[in-house]
Order: C-alpha cells, then structure tokens, then sequence
C-alpha cells in the first residue's frame, strides 16, 4: 500500500459526483472512527486504512454502486446474516450512494477484520 496523505485521499473523493463523494467520505469517517489508529493510503489505487502491514478496509465507487472492501475473502463470509441485503463477492460489499451502510454494520467488518489479522482464520 501506498503511503498518501489525506489530501490525496480528498482529491480521490474530490474526483466523484456530490452523492458518491458524500456517501464514501461518510463511510470514510466510520472506518476511522472504527480504527482510530488507522493510517489512510491506498490499496489497489483505491482509498483504505491500514494498521501496520495490513489494509483493514478500503472503498471506492464505481459507475453504478460504491464499494466497501474488507481486504479479505473471509470477512463477509463470517458476516453472511449482517450483509445478506447487499450485493457481494468474496472480497466485497456494494451499496448505493442513497444507502449508506450503518455504523454498526461498519464496526462488525472492521472488527472481523482486526481479528483475523490479529489471530488468523479460525
């Protein structure tokens, strides 16, 4: 992962329309405020927060939906019942720009995430 400054994690979002920008900068303050000892760079050219090595999440939009990316093929899979709602693969969760995800949901994959980083798969 690339190390970058806010700013240019800003003009990533700068680059959207108003209603992807709003969403993904929403989304943004929920990773960090989930990971308030994330740094913020970019994985994969796209927005993320990482501790240490590791990207905890990322997000990025795309044409017709925004996408938030665990940085794993095993997250959303223990969160199967949590994200049934949204439109996923393996490593990601798509959601439209009128519907945010919740903090609550964001806290779950983050810590999903934190854990398995911290002890591996179960």
């Amino acid at each position: 992962m690339s190390h970058v400054s806010a700013r240019e994690i800003d003009e990533y979002l700068e680059r959207l329309d108003p209603e992807q920008r709003d969403a993904l900068q929403y989304l943004r303050e929920m990773i960090l405020e989930a990971v308030p000892e994330g740094e913020e760079g970019l994985a994969y050219g796209v927005p993320a927060v990482r501790l240490g090595e590791d990207v905890v999440a990322g997000f990025a939009a795309a044409k017709a939906h925004l996408s938030y990316f665990p940085h794993s093929g095993w997250v959303l899979s223990q969160l199967a019942d949590e994200v049934a709602d949204y439109s996923t693969s393996k490593g990601t969760l798509r959601f439209g720009p009128d519907s945010p995800l919740p903090m609550s949901l964001v806290r779950k994959l983050v810590a999903e995430r934190r854990y398995e980083m911290a002890n591996g798969r179960p």
